[in-house]
């Protein structure tokens, strides 16, 4: 059976999560990561020496690591040719710019915002830092907003990885006590993401 390394309340772990449901996949999970440690000992750090989550392995050895690379990883080898990740190349194309996008564009400014409001005590927070990381996530979110007024999904009428790489963020964006413009196109794109069996399951966990 496919081993997932990662605690449950990570981002990058319920991408893995919440495909595992969309395919079918079964899987144990083992608790790693924020309060349960584990990221240093040297059996993890064999597996991946970032000391990061998530780390797949499967029952005959193979290791690895990096979300996006293993949700690549596992539409490919559990269902190849599925609409979740196109076997035509530019569909998957299309699909990998968003998913990469989510990690070079996106990624950094949301966890500054993030980890401002739920992860720096209080007298540590810096709160210039925070509004200008604030303007650009809700610039790219509006860029989404832009993308998803002309189909119902990021890359269009049917979901994909980048779909679940960038839904669990927008998910906390939107759950975040914060002032936000309204991006109707995002909201209605979430909402029909908030309705799967999968993201109830294992994104729609309260925030941490």
């Amino acid at each position: 059976m496919l081993r997932i390394w990662g605690r449950a309340t990570s981002s990058n772990v319920m991408k893995l999560l919440w495909l595992c449901e969309e395919l079918g996949i079964d899987f144990e999970r083992i608790d790693v990561g924020g309060p349960f440690g584990g990221t240093r000992e040297a059996a993890y750090l064999a597996k991946n020496p970032n000391a990061l989550v998530p780390v797949i392995e499967e029952p005959d050895g193979f290791v690895l690591w990096e979300s996006n690379a293993i949700l690549r990883y596992l539409a490919r080898s559990r269902a190849p040719g599925h609409p979740i990740y196109p076997a035509d190349l530019r569909e998957a194309a299309d699909c990998d710019r968003w998913m990469d996008w989510q990690q070079t564009a996106l990624n950094p400014p949301l966890v500054t915002v993030y980890f401002t409001l739920f992860r720096i005590p209080e007298p540590e927070r810096d709160w210039a830092a925070f509004e200008k990381a604030k303007a650009q996530v809700e610039a790219l979110f509006g860029m989404l907003d832009d993308r998803l007024s002309r189909s119902g999904f990021l890359c269009g009428d049917a979901l994909t990885l980048a779909d679940i790489a960038l839904g669990i963020y927008a998910y906390r964006w939107l759950l975040l006590p914060i002032d936000r413009r309204p991006m109707p196109h995002l909201q209605r794109w979430h909402d029909a993401l908030a309705a799967r069996p999968g993201f109830q399951k294992y994104v729609a966990l309260p925030l941490t």
